[in-house]
């Protein structure tokens, strides 16, 4: 392999991290704000590109376009779920809302398969999609790989500045930090729970059209997304947003480098990266203890 094809691989590997991270950035603010694993987080990923599928054929919205719709009916969605199903079982006890999240990545699956049938959809953006920018020397790289990168840092940072600087930020931080303090000094837990399943829902929605127009999507396509977020997520360390990206590229170049040997060997290269951070830093790269 050449200089040239290892500089191409890193570079395609760097944008197919853009999409794991923003895969795993709903999951890692979940879990470090309310310390939930979400086990139904890549099924409500392939949910959203089922309801983009819906509003592009019923509405004849352009698929990129489709988000406007999508993010906010994900994110009520989210809101309610946390409202009414998994705030009465928060606790503790990690179990309860392990199992439900569970159950309901059952559900959601067969639903959809019910809905849509097993028979694999794809939406089409048009020219977006095989547009590149040309690097010289040989090298290029695509519009929409780009638009997906670019897309995830905005939304890490703007997550980091709404921690920052809003005031339901701050109880996010502080919910994350001790839940039993929080609720001593007057914050709403249960509603900062459901603003950030909300949150991590509406990023969901997000990957969930951008996954709908870079490839084929099924029913049974979401424990797969779960377990790309999950490998980024532990990769970059455990509450980390940004963690989040460099586990994503981590993850995105392994996967380029074994699909540049062999087709059959990119997933398992990815996570032989993965088992390879964890034997180096089994915390993680950026571990913290809360989302900001």
């Amino acid at each position: 392999m050449s200089a040239l094809d290892v500089l191409d691989t890193i570079l395609q590997g760097l944008l197919l991290g853009g999409l794991y991270a923003m895969f795993a950035a709903g999951l890692s603010l979940s879990f470090g704000v309310m310390r939930l694993v979400n086990i139904a987080h890549g099924d409500f990923i392939v949910l959203a590109a089922y309801v983009a599928l819906v509003v592009v054929n019923a509405l004849g919205m352009p698929a990129l376009l489709s988000v406007v719709v999508v993010v906010p009916v994900l994110a009520a969605f989210g809101y309610l779920l946390q409202r009414v199903v998994l705030n009465p079982i928060m606790g503790t006890n990690v179990m309860p809302p392990l199992l439900v999240t569970f159950g309901l990545s059952v559900m959601l699956q067969n639903l959809l398969l019910e809905t849509f049938s097993a028979d694999s959809q794809r939406l089409d953006a048009g020219a977006i999609e095989t547009a590149s920018i040309s690097l010289g020397g040989g090298l290029a790289i695509g519009w929409f790989p780009l638009i997906i990168f670019c897309c995830t840092v905005a939304i890490i940072a703007s997550l980091e500045a709404f921690f920052a600087w809003t005031s339901i930020g701050r109880a996010f931080r502080a919910v994350s930090d001790d839940q039993r303090v929080s609720q001593l000094m007057g914050i709403d837990n249960r509603r900062v729970f459901a603003v950030a399943l909300a949150l991590a829902l509406g990023i969901g929605a997000v990957a969930g059209v951008f996954l709908a127009i870079g490839t084929t999507f099924s029913p049974a396509l979401g424990p797969s997304r779960l377990l790309f977020a999950f490998e980024a997520v532990i990769i970059g360390g455990m509450g980390s947003l940004w963690g989040t990206l460099a586990g994503g590229a981590i993850l995105g170049v392994g996967q380029s480098f074994g699909f540049r040997y062999d087709p059959g060997w990119g997933i398992l290269a990815g996570h032989f990266a993965f088992l390879a951070v964890l034997v180096v830093r089994p915390q993680g790269l950026f571990p913290k203890t809360r989302t900001a």
